[in-house]
Order: structure tokens, then C-alpha cells, then sequence
């Protein structure tokens, strides 16, 4: 079969779940603005790992490789979950910017000014999170719901771990 029948015939095939489409395209417009801005965090968090000087140096640029290798895998993942609810995942870097809720970093700051930003990126992270996973729950997929709840965890440690290197 042509590769241009086979994305025919996936393309016709209905996502049989037990989640009505309705409820699975709600669901998928808010795991698009998770993607976009676990996007745009990462991209923040690479930016302090390459600009981070000071006495934390080591710390900080150890600590944020491990954060955007995670923001990575897990954006990966979500974006995965957008297509196996039979939705396209976002695309682009000017979709990311529009659907995050983080915003994008356009000047270099301070080490401080940095980390103080990834912390309220952090928080807000967890916050979009816990709006996703009550979407998920109130359409009964708890996939969905299991898979942001654990993303909840990792954005606080995350805040906790950076406010600690200031305090």
C-alpha cells in the first residue's frame, strides 16, 4: 500500500475509546498549551544551564541539565498522548510561544534574576498541570490524568530545588 493511502485510511479511522471526541479535543487543546510551554520552559532552562556564573555554577548547571533533560522526555511523552487521542500535536516555535503560558526569555538576566524566573515558571507549571489533570479526570481518562500528575511532582521539587540555591 502507498505511504500516501496508508495516512488516508489512518486519518479515517474513528479513536474508539470510550472518551467521546468532544471531550478529547478539549483534552487535547489543554495538553497542547502543556507542550508549548514545557517548549518554552526548556528552552529558558537551556539558556540559565549555558549563562550561569557564579559560586552556584557547578550546582546550577548540573542541576538545570537534569531539568531540561526531564522537560524533554516528558514533552515528548505529552505530545505522544495529543496524537494517541487522535489529535495533531503542536508544531513550530511561534505555536509554542502563542499557546505557552510561560514566556519567552529575551534578554540575558543575572544569575539570581534567572533562577527566580525558573521558579515562577515552575509554580506555574504544576498550577497548568493541576488544570490538565482535573480536564482529564472530568472526562474519565485517567492515562491522561496519571501521566500530569507525576509532572506535578517534578515541577515542585524542581521550584524547591532552584529557591533553595538562592535562599
Amino acid at each position: 500500500m502507498a505511504e500516501s493511502n496508508m495516512q488516508t485510511i489512518a486519518k479515517e479511522l474513528p479513536v474508539e475509546t470510550g472518551v467521546e471526541r468532544k471531550d478529547r479535543r478539549k483534552l487535547s487543546e489543554m495538553l497542547t498549551q502543556i507542550v508549548a510551554s514545557t517548549h518554552v520552559l526548556y528552552g529558558k532552562v537551556r539558556g540559565v544551564h549555558w549563562n550561569v556564573v557564579g559560586p552556584s555554577f557547578y550546582s546550577l548547571h548540573k542541576m538545570t541539565e537534569e531539568q531540561y533533560e526531564d522537560l524533554h522526555a516528558a514533552n515528548d511523552d505529552m505530545a505522544e498522548r495529543i496524537r494517541a487521542i487522535g489529535f495533531n500535536a503542536p508544531t513550530g516555535l511561534s505555536t509554542m510561544i502563542k499557546n505557552s503560558i510561560i514566556t519567552d526569555e529575551t534578554e540575558l538576566l543575572g544569575t539570581n534574576e534567572m533562577i527566580k524566573e525558573l521558579v515562577e515558571d515552575h509554580e506555574k507549571m504544576a498550577k497548568l498541570l493541576r488544570e490538565g489533570v482535573n480536564e482529564a479526570d472530568s472526562v474519565d481518562d485517567p492515562t491522561t490524568a496519571d501521566m500530569l500528575t507525576a509532572r506535578i511532582g517534578v515541577h515542585e521539587e524542581a521550584a524547591w530545588m532552584l529557591r533553595a540555591t538562592l535562599a
